[in-house]
């Protein structure tokens, strides 16, 4: 009798698997880094870079015309020629001394305006928080130009109730003279954005510790020393970073000079600021070359005053 077959059964053994070595993780992980910022090198060089590089070419070259203009124009290379221009004009020169004026008066009445909104909804008397952090930001949130419109409404002599209001009580007053046009450019800036600073210093007041303020009340510490020697020096990053924001977003002014020059405020001309300069030498008198060496040099502006403002609140910051 023939024995049964038994199949031959190959026992199969498999090895667990080998984890990836060091330098594979590394690599992996390098890779997935690359995919996440290459969509941020791409729009900056696309938004930032090139525009800059572009502003940068420009401004090294003029047009010229010859016969009498009836020759056509030719792009010459002029090297600094546009910024030694920009810098000899009157009027870029004047632009600069505005602004200054315009930022002595309007960062103080910005950042101290919001820092004590945001200290005022932050305190513990303050009832019905998130209204007043919705109320005070909705005039944020409408345009710049409407905003502006707005308040050339209000400034006009005949239609705003304001100056009726004023001419009842038996004053007078004109937005557009010389002695109040810088405060009403500012009060229209202030109006729009004093909103959103609060609404920043108040998310950073919402970080302080509340046993700090606790300890400080126990202390005998009053609402005013504790928000000006406990609040104020904890949110510094938050001051500082506004206070840095302002300072740029000020030197870029532009629509409420435009509009307060179209309504004729006599002391804010075509040139009044950096950025009316630039408007006029590119749009106007398509002087390009001009208007990017201009953009250019208010850009370098914006740059120093970072710097400054940034080591000025870093030194805040540590002696706080």
């Amino acid at each position: 009798m023939a024995a049964p077959l038994a199949p031959a059964v190959k026992a199969r053994h498999t090895s667990p698997a080998t984890p990836p070595g060091p330098s594979k993780l590394r690599r992996s992980q390098r890779r997935a880094a690359a995919l996440f910022v290459t969509p941020f090198f791409v729009l900056f060089a696309a938004v930032m870079a090139a525009p800059i590089g572009y502003a940068v070419w420009m401004s090294l070259f003029q047009e010229r015309s010859s016969g009498l203009g009836f020759g056509g124009t030719e792009r010459v290379f002029s090297g600094l020629g546009n910024y030694t221009k920009a810098l000899s004009d009157t009027g870029f020169r004047a632009s600069f001394a505005h602004i200054a004026l315009y930022c002595a008066l309007y960062i103080p009445v910005m950042i101290g305006g919001s820092l004590v909104l945001a200290l005022l909804v932050d305190s513990a008397m303050a009832r019905a928080k998130r209204f007043f952090q919705l109320a005070l930001f909705l005039p944020h949130a409408i345009p710049g130009l409407i905003a502006s419109i707005i308040w050339i409404y209000l400034y006009t002599p005949g239609l705003s109730p304001v100056l009726d209001g004023i001419g009842a009580l038996g004053g007078s007053w004109d937005f557009y003279s010389n002695d109040h046009v810088l405060s009403s450019m500012v009060n229209l800036c202030a109006w729009q954005w004093i909103g959103y600073n609060t609404v920043i210093f108040y998310a950073a007041l919402q970080a302080v510790p509340r046993e700090t303020i606790e300890a400080a009340v126990v202390d005998g510490a009053g609402a005013l020393r504790t928000a000006l020697q406990i609040k104020v020096p904890l949110i510094a990053s938050a001051v500082v970073m506004t206070v840095l924001f302002t300072c740029v977003g000020a030197i870029q002014i532009f629509t409420e000079p435009k509009l307060l020059n179209q309504r004729g405020a006599p002391s804010v001309d075509t040139e009044w600021s950096p950025t009316l300069f630039i408007w006029k030498a590119g749009f106007v008198q398509h002087d390009y070359g001009l208007a990017a060496a201009a953009s250019l040099l208010l850009a370098l502006l914006g740059v120093i005053l970072s710097y400054i403002v940034t080591r000025l609140g870093n030194r805040w910051k540590a002696a706080s």
